[in-house]
């Protein structure tokens, strides 16, 4: 985002965490933003090992985008493209993950 110092712009975090198929739709840490609320990516389509969504926003404030994921067996892929409306501003997120085992059962 341009109100970011450069050095913040390319970011690189890791974390640990259990990423299902049911998850796509919000994995992406960037739809917690609160330039973004009210908005959440929907209407998942699936083709073979790529699945994508429709970024649809409330409020009438123009945003729109798609997120795309790569489903493969030893990588999972997913880039979303954002463009801001009113704005005249594009950006994209992108998320890999690598199978490190099955998600542990929830506990109740």
């Amino acid at each position: 985002m341009p109100h970011l110092e450069e050095n913040l712009r390319y970011t690189t975090t890791r974390e640990k965490v259990c990423l299902t198929h049911q998850a796509l739709a919000v994995a992406f840490p960037i739809l917690d933003h609160p330039a973004l609320r009210g908005c959440s990516l929907q209407n998942e389509a699936r083709r073979g090992d790529t699945v994508s969504y429709t970024l649809a926003c409330t409020g009438g404030h123009g945003t729109t985008g798609e997120a795309t994921w790569h489903v493969e067996k030893r990588r999972i892929r997913g880039t979303l493209n954002i463009k801001l409306g009113g704005k005249n501003m594009t950006f994209s997120q992108r998320v890999t993950a690598l199978p490190l085992g099955g998600c542990p059962a929830a506990t109740q």
